[in-house]
């Protein structure tokens, strides 16, 4: 518990950004000054992660502080996929009987607004019955139907021609910002940013196209083209890994992003209530680097969107809270999406709920500078992707980090500390290790009664059958719709 007043809090989650693609994580084809500086006042976490390698799972993570294996998202809503293994049931929808952490604030006093991309479901599923006050541009879907106005969003109004998406979803939280009173707000900023379709400002591509030439990587080849996609819809499909971050277009994505962060904050600064906001950035899952176009490279890690390597999973993270968090603040612990719940009530002031956020953890300790250890983490993405990735299971205590592929039952070992780009396997020369973590991850996936995929009664795809082949929806309990 924390004795200031409650804070507001502002959660901006972005749409498939890669651990590299800020400058402050390394980048050095993007240019985002504004979200190096939000780290430069705040804390940049090293070793921060997505519940899930796709958006939904994370999303749904996010909001009720558990595993999506604990909830039941554990695939991209509407997402399917059969192949050596059969697919497995994933809820369709976030069940309205989660308590989210936005009911939990708005019991505890606080205006929620939700802006931008939600994909947890239909509209009996959408924001304002999970405890949002206002909703503007959440619905079903998983990604803009235009990024330049008319947007056809039915929650979002449309705006002059020519209007940029991101730009506009950043005026709706400005102006929220601006109507604020003395009542703490918690604005759940979740931007459709930088999903495919990659579409950007004109002028800013031609900006990347220029730096590009200058460069000589107009000259470079990015895409390698590996294995067939395992997943039989796309089985004539190659994963395309991009080595190296070039595309003018994501780039300029990436700094029209930047430009309208940059406009929030300065937004917290004219109105006063900077000092008295915390201020949480992050994404839900990998850069998008091994297929649809590969528009960015997650190296040093490996793999992107998809997969539960590295590149899927390790997200940027950066905190700013004045007053509470030292500037410059560089933090090495590891973290995952169930703890932003239980944290958010604690830095609120308000009691825990551990019924309900069961695989989180308080992250606050963290943010005061004082001693703290998470624990072992863990993923569960038993599907096969659009991006080349394998239905897998994954646990990290420490420095370690043991995946399970549940198509060749192997599990693969990396010292992460040595090795984040997971190109040693360490299974042979670390038996004890291998052995225990495998142990303790099979135990969490059994205890937890986590779907894992059976092996494919049919053992060929033939046409038009390769999605359906044992792809359901689990019927949840009734819905209900008041908090």
């Amino acid at each position: 518990m924390t004795s200031r007043p409650p804070p507001n809090i502002v959660f901006i989650l972005i749409d498939d950004l890669g651990w590299v693609d800020l400058g402050c994580y390394g980048s050095t084809f993007y240019e985002t000054s504004n979200l190096d500086r939000l780290a430069a006042d705040g804390a940049r976490f090293t070793d921060a992660y997505a519940a899930s390698p796709v958006c939904s799972p994370t999303r749904a993570s996010l909001l009720t502080g558990k595993y999506p294996s604990t909830v039941g998202v554990t695939q991209y809503i509407g997402g399917h996929g059969a192949g050596r293994l059969a697919d497995v049931p994933s809820f369709g929808f976030l069940p309205t009987q989660e308590f989210s952490i936005a009911r939990a604030l708005r019991a505890g006093g606080y205006r929620t607004w939700h802006i931008g991309k939600w994909h947890l479901g239909p509209r009996r599923c959408w924001p304002d019955q999970h405890g949002f006050d206002v909703n503007i541009g959440g619905c079903e879907w998983g990604h803009p139907k235009s990024w330049i106005s008319p947007y056809a969003c039915p929650t979002l109004d449309d705006g002059p021609d020519g209007e940029y998406l991101t730009d506009r979803l950043t005026d709706e939280a400005i102006a929220l910002i601006e109507s604020a009173d003395d009542r703490p707000f918690f604005l759940n900023l979740w931007h459709y940013a930088v999903h495919i379709p990659i579409v950007a400002p004109p002028e800013l591509v031609t900006k990347y196209e220029r730096k590009a030439a200058n460069l000589g990587l107009d000259r470079v080849d990015p895409i390698e083209i590996g294995e067939p996609l395992a997943v039989w819809h796309q089985r004539n499909a190659r994963v395309a890994r991009r080595t190296v971050q070039s595309d003018p277009t994501y780039a300029a994505m990436i700094e029209n992003l930047d430009t309208n962060i940059g406009r929030l904050l300065d937004a917290l600064d004219r109105t006063g209530k900077a000092d008295d906001t915390l201020v949480i950035f992050t994404s839900d899952n990998g850069g998008l680097a091994t297929a649809e176009g590969s528009p960015t490279c997650n190296a040093p890690l490996s793999e992107g969107k998809g997969w539960v390597a590295e590149g899927g999973v390790r997200e940027p993270f950066i905190v700013r809270w004045p007053g509470v968090v030292a500037p410059g603040t560089v933090v090495r612990g590891p973290i995952t999406s169930p703890d932003l719940y239980p944290t958010l009530l604690s830095v609120a002031g308000l009691d825990p709920r551990p019924e309900q956020h069961v695989d989180g953890i308080d992250l606050s300790p963290l943010l005061h500078g004082e001693p703290f250890e998470r624990g072992p983490m863990y993923f569960h993405y038993p599907h096969y992707s659009n991006q080349g990735g394998r239905p897998a299971s994954a646990v990290r205590d420490g420095r370690w980090k043991l995946t399970h592929d549940w198509d060749t039952r192997k599990s693969t070992l990396f010292d992460l500390d040595s090795d984040v780009g997971e190109q040693h396997d360490l299974a042979a020369r670390e038996p004890e290790i291998a052995r225990r973590l495998e142990a303790d991850l099979l135990h969490w996936v059994q205890a937890g009664a986590a779907l894992v995929p059976p092996r494919n009664p049919v053992a060929e795809p033939y046409e038009d059958l390769a999605g359906y082949f044992l792809h359901g929806q689990i019927h949840p309990p009734p819905m209900t719709t008041t908090d």
